[in-house]
């Protein structure tokens, strides 16, 4: 990969078209991108007919988290993440927490301080985190440097987390098969009209991603944050918790709470009740984990119950792990297998 400056560099993932445009193979929109011109995540650019990222390294956000925040509740539970993230998303969410660093302009100058792919995992390890969480923003379209970060983490014996949108290609995906062990991928809603109302992209590349994540053996759990009138129907909750339990039953499926922000400032926060039905339904159709969100409070839907006994064998309240009663990824009282990476052994 070569180097135009310290930050911009040349993409992957992409193609001539042969009249000075180029095609970004990166995420779903595979955006034909004129001459001077920047794709939908707007930070790549078409420079002199070749696409250029002009967000490698520049980090926005940085920070320790547990890795529950992520949310992964069957990956290392217990342990640190180390999570970053550049400017720039290829959705445009109504309801987008991170706006403040996801949405750039069209020719806006890309924010954050350049960091070497180096530096960030001698920062994790300094931290004491297992992982390295590529997040807060979308990951797919910082690619470039999180394959660097990637295949130095795994040589530093961590491992790497997507906290994702899923409208990454296949391409994408194989490119870093062995390199990513986890991810937590948004399901936002089940309708594809509402998909391209919400976040202006389609319902199934995401579904297309998550099978060809679970495809390739990196531990995948979903996430959907439940909106009230946009996504809260129990027909809705229903066909997504059914497509989930379709795939494997072992997938882990968190239901959250939206609180109103950004541009969805006119709904009201989820109730609870909205929050903890979805969790019924989804256990209803055959899901062995499923957890609840976002609601501010002590409550049994953050822990992991035993599929086979239904004794707690992981405590948790809000991102704190209270007590772990699994013995090898075991029930210590019915001896079944709970799904997930418990920490045995590394890489």
């Amino acid at each position: 990969m070569s180097n135009t400056t310290a930050d911009h560099r040349e993409a992957s993932l992409w193609r001539p078209l042969g009249d000075g445009r180029v095609e970004c193979a990166l995420c779903s929109f595979r955006c034909k991108i004129a001459e001077g011109r920047r794709g939908i995540c707007h930070v790549r650019e078409n420079i002199d007919g070749r696409l250029t990222s002009l967000n490698y390294g520049r980090v926005i956000a940085a920070g320790i988290d547990p890795i529950e925040k992520k949310p992964l509740f069957h990956f290392l539970p217990g342990s640190l993440s180390y999570s970053i993230a550049t400017a720039g998303c290829n959705f445009h969410c109504l309801h987008c927490q991170n706006a403040a660093i996801s949405q750039v302009g069209k020719n806006a100058p890309i924010e954050g301080i350049y960091r070497e792919p180096n530096k960030i995992v001698s920062e994790a390890t300094a931290l004491g985190a297992e992982t390295i969480a590529y997040t807060y923003t979308e990951p797919t379209i910082f690619y470039e440097y999180a394959r660097d970060v990637m295949e130095l983490a795994h040589k530093a014996k961590l491992k790497n987390i997507f906290v994702t949108n899923g409208y990454m290609t296949e391409e994408t995906l194989n490119d870093m098969d062995g390199l990513l062990d986890a991810a937590n991928v948004d399901l936002k809603t089940f309708n594809d009209k509402t998909y391209r109302k919400l976040c202006g992209a389609k319902l199934q590349p995401v579904l297309d991603t998550i099978e060809r994540m679970v495809a390739l053996g990196i531990w995948v759990e979903v996430t959907t944050l439940i909106i009230p009138t946009i996504n809260d129907s129990e027909a809705e909750l229903r066909s997504i918790a059914r497509w989930i339990s379709d795939l494997s039953t072992d997938i882990p499926w968190h239901v959250s709470a939206f609180y109103p922000t950004y541009k969805l400032t006119d709904l009201p926060p989820t109730p609870a009740e909205t929050v903890r039905r979805a969790r019924e339904i989804g256990l209803s159709e055959g899901l062995k984990y499923v957890y609840s969100g976002n609601l501010h409070r002590d409550d049994e839907g953050e822990s992991t119950f035993c599929p086979g006994c239904n004794e707690m064998v992981i405590e948790r309240h809000g991102f704190a792990v209270r007590e772990m009663r699994l013995s090898n990824g075991t029930c210590p009282s019915c001896k079944e297998t709970v799904k997930g990476v418990w920490g045995v052994g590394k890489l």
